[in-house]
């Protein structure tokens, strides 16, 4: 009988690809990864593994192994939840994955109608890059997250995983309101210049927006970060690649390097709320970014899930409530 949790541990090195990263992932010694994966072959009665050096790579029966693995996993994961809604009222703690802008925006709210609604639910959110969330949920790090992508930057298919569409939101590019990309414009506040569904007209041509700002200083998200992805290929798409000065992940700091003078840099609509006071131009662009609550396959009907789910829904902003990620 093949053990469960060596399945795991199979399905993880499909994923993370070395032995030391599986083995880092769910605080184990690569030592006792390769024992655990040597008895899972033994088991198997076969190979699972080919051994190049010192890295290992699937076997073609390791490969089939692994996508029997996620169906075991997720018919678990399917127990588990009709367990869950078996018992009284929901209780424990649920690991919440969100980005630093949902973070402030819509998570508060949400885990405030989740305490009077479930008062013996112990929700602890942990700021997670969505580049990272696949790795985290199907370690079991996370329950359920908070994830995004762009218009440039899809997001791919994660085996394993699953998702539902909560909301998407327009994009921006913030100059420095005198309309140079180097220097400052006086006054306070955003001149928002309309793009597509505001104001009359069509909106920009985006890769005329961008170019025009091909010579400019950038700011953009750390790399390996979508959002950094995302400026990158963006601009690309214009047609130049982007000499980018600065790097910072949180859009606020981000808005005032942009009215210091700074440089220019995509921004997300919720990235602006709530901080209009800075001396920025905002562009809408004819581009978008969706976030969707993302979980392991088979969890979906978890009643802690299912109700931070509903949660977040009703903690939308109104100007985002009619929106919807694309499925």
């Amino acid at each position: 009988m093949l053990d469960v949790r060596r399945l795991r541990l199979l399905r993880e090195l499909a994923h993370r690809g070395t032995i030391a990263a599986v083995a880092q992932a769910l605080a184990f010694s690569p030592s006792a990864v390769s024992q655990q994966l040597g008895v899972l072959e033994r088991e198997a009665g076969l190979p699972l593994l080919e051994r190049t050096g010192r890295r290992v790579r699937l076997t073609p029966a390791g490969q089939n192994l692994v996508r029997h693995a996620e169906a075991v996993l997720e018919r678990l994961e399917q127990a588990d939840a009709d367990l869950a809604e078996a018992r009284s009222g929901l209780a424990g703690v649920l690991r919440i994955g969100s980005f630093p802008t949902a973070t402030r925006a819509i998570v508060p709210a949400a885990l405030t109608t989740l305490a009077r609604r479930h008062p013996a639910l112990e929700p602890m959110v942990s700021e997670t890059d969505p580049a990272a969330v696949a790795h985290a949920l199907r370690a079991g790090d996370l329950d359920v997250a908070l994830v995004h992508e762009y218009d440039f930057v899809p997001a791919r298919r994660e085996p394993g995983l699953a998702a539902e569409p909560l909301y998407a939101e327009a994009m921006y590019l913030a100059a420095p309101a005198a309309g140079t990309p180097d220097r400052p414009g006086p006054g306070a506040g955003p001149e928002l210049h309309p793009g597509p569904g505001q104001g009359p007209g069509p909106g920009p041509d985006q890769g005329a927006v961008l170019r025009a700002h091909a010579d400019a200083s950038w700011i953009t998200a750390t790399p390996g970060t979508l959002c950094h992805a995302m400026t990158v290929r963006a601009c690309q798409a214009a047609g130049f690649a982007p000499r980018v000065r600065h790097q910072v992940d949180e859009f606020v700091t981000v808005l005032a390097l942009v009215a210091a003078g700074q440089g220019v840099a995509f921004v997300p609509q919720l990235g602006i709320a709530g901080h209009e006071e800075l001396g920025v131009r905002l562009t809408r662009l004819p581009m978008a970014r969706r976030t969707r609550i993302a979980f392991r396959s088979g969890a979906a009907a978890h009643p802690a899930v299912a109700a931070f789910g509903a949660a977040l829904r009703a903690a939308v902003p109104p100007e985002l409530a009619g929106s919807r990620a694309s499925e």
